[in-house]
């Protein structure tokens, strides 16, 4: 029984450094200053209520308030701005603008941890009060933000560990966080190859024809994809033999590598074949904080130097 618990806590609570945690503000700084900056003509027309926007955010946020009065919403801040006489297009301009501040600092490590706050409730808010026009970039940006802001930041590659000379932080609650990333992970990838082996479009490849096809998705040509028609199949099928097994390939030190490699191919294919790059770009980040830096890729030590300095 002794032994079995110190198992149990070896695995959920390994000593690890903080190159993961580096890896993911880094990377997660990238995203939303990116995010952002796509976003910067339509933040208004998508986020706006009433019968100017696209979709209204008011009907958005009323359907929110039917699943929980308490996930953050940007009607939240316009309803406190308007306590103040700021008007909805100007605390939509603060917050954009919040928003991409909270990425830089994220970026250079400069109040870690309340730029990850702020990041993380800024973009839940938008997303959230965006309603039907939110995906799945939105809810990876999420999940990441909400582990980086309640991981032990900062770390040691940052500009308040170097600027304020802390402590190294507790290699175990390094450990743990990283951790339940890589568990969640692993949970997402097997159930999401789960659902599609279930469906017969993975097989046969009809479901990567339609999505390549759909707009605004259909960036590669028609004629090309009837050309290549019988690798349709063949990639469905890789998908879903390389979500599926994720949990089970991604933890042996002698198939992580090469599993590693191919969800990050497929990411990127899925970028560049559907114009889907934030979300690629998102998913890459996430793998490779969880898993990256046992296989060495972690942040060049002279270059955060060089880049502080």
């Amino acid at each position: 029984m002794r032994a079995w618990k110190e198992r149990v806590a070896a695995f959920f609570f390994p000593t690890e450094s903080d190159a993961w945690l580096a890896i993911l503000r880094i990377g997660l700084a990238l995203q939303i200053i990116l995010y952002v900056l796509s976003l910067r003509n339509d933040w208004h027309y998508l986020l706006a209520g009433g019968a100017e926007a696209l979709a209204s955010r008011d009907l958005s946020e009323k359907i929110l308030s039917l699943e929980s009065p308490l996930i953050p919403r940007l009607g939240w801040l316009v309803a406190l701005g308007s306590r103040f006489g700021l008007p909805e297009a100007t605390i939509l301009t603060i917050t954009w603008t919040c928003l991409l501040l909270a990425g830089l600092g994220l970026l250079i490590g400069l109040f870690s941890r309340f730029s990850a706050i702020v990041a993380w409730f800024i973009h839940l808010g938008a997303a959230k009060s965006g309603g039907v026009l939110s995906y799945g970039v939105d809810n990876f940006m999420t999940i990441g933000l909400f582990y980086l802001m309640l991981s032990p930041l900062p770390d040691q590659y940052s500009l308040d560990q170097r600027w304020r000379k802390l402590r190294p932080k507790d290699g175990q609650l390094l450990g743990f966080f990283q951790r339940v990333l890589q568990l969640h992970l692993s949970v997402i990838y097997f159930f999401g190859g789960l659902t599609k082996c279930l469906g017969s479009g993975w097989w046969d490849g009809t479901n990567i024809w339609r999505a390549l096809i759909r707009p605004p998705s259909h960036i590669v040509a028609p004629e090309l994809l009837l050309h290549w028609k019988a690798l349709l199949p063949i990639a469905g099928i890789s998908i879903c033999l390389l979500e599926t097994g994720y949990p089970f390939f991604i933890w042996h030190k002698r198939t992580r590598k090469i599993w590693l490699a191919c969800i990050c191919a497929m990411h990127v294919a899925i970028g560049l074949t559907m114009g889907m790059y934030l979300f690629a770009f998102i998913m890459i980040v996430l793998n490779i904080a969880a898993f990256g830096p046992e296989l060495g890729l972690a942040p060049s030590e002279k270059l955060v130097r060089a880049t502080l300095s």
